[in-house]
């Protein structure tokens, strides 16, 4: 049986793979935070005694493996399943970054670190059979990195304080490695709009006070996400409408 052209045992191990990394992301959830290894010697043992399955990160994690598997499919060459396998790499990166962030108010540099250097071996991979990918990924390193440190720099002179953290200025460098300079500048507009009405529904629901500071890296997530599920073209038509109010067109 297939689906979009990919046999179901494909999914069925996606999915299997799926509940073992969001088993794995939990564990990274509450290590990283506490600037400890994620891989030690006596991993195993140390897990065993912590142990304590997230079921929704696992169905999460699951979720995400199988869809993405459907939306990319599976192909004949490494080459032409190389954004399949990045994503699939990405995302408990992203999960992590998305749960800490939220919980701590950080995003720690262990973690922006190997979502870094992963995203270097994926663009020198790339280049190897087409340069100009390669330096497409790495122009949207410096865009990503570079419009959120204008933001943060901005913030500092005007109102004297940081519009937002660092860890958001190197997440958002870091993935401009994987999604190049035209989607990385989709996902900054994505992650301003999302948390302008995120924001907005937080502190009119009373979960968040209005003096309370709101964490940006799970609305740079969830742009990311939605980044890796909708064609480019379908989110830039999308968002002019919603910035042109409608005039677009």
């Amino acid at each position: 049986m297939y689906f979009n052209d990919v046999h179901i045992a494909y999914y069925v191990i996606a999915a299997i793979l799926g509940l073992f990394v969001g088993q794995f992301t939990d564990w990274m959830n509450k290590r990283l935070p506490e600037y400890k290894k994620i891989f030690t010697l006596d991993l195993f043992r140390e897990y065993k005694s912590n142990f304590k399955p997230n079921y929704i990160l696992m169905l999460l994690t699951a979720i995400i493996y199988v869809t993405i598997i459907y939306v990319y499919g599976i192909k004949e060459t490494l080459i032409a399943n190389l954004d399949l396998i990045k994503y699939l790499l990405l995302t408990p990166m992203l999960i992590s970054a998305f749960v800490i962030d939220y919980k701590y108010q950080i995003i720690p540099n262990r973690l922006n670190l190997t979502i870094f250097e992963v995203g270097l071996v994926f663009s020198f991979i790339y280049g190897l059979s087409d340069v100009a990918i390669a330096i497409n990924m790495f122009l949207g390193m410096l865009a990503g990195a570079g419009i959120f440190f204008l933001i943060t720099f901005l913030g500092g002179i005007f109102y004297g304080k940081e519009a937002m953290g660092f860890g958001d200025v190197k997440l958002m460098g870091a993935l401009g490695l994987y999604f190049g300079l035209s989607n990385i500048i989709i996902i900054t507009l994505l992650s301003f709009l999302i948390g302008a009405l995120l924001s907005v529904i937080l502190l009119l629901s009373k979960i968040k006070k209005s003096n309370e500071y709101i964490p940006f890296g799970p609305f740079i997530v969830i742009g990311a996400f939605i980044s890796i599920y909708v064609p480019f073209e379908a989110i830039k038509n999308i968002l002019l409408e919603i910035f042109t109010l409608g005039l677009y067109g």
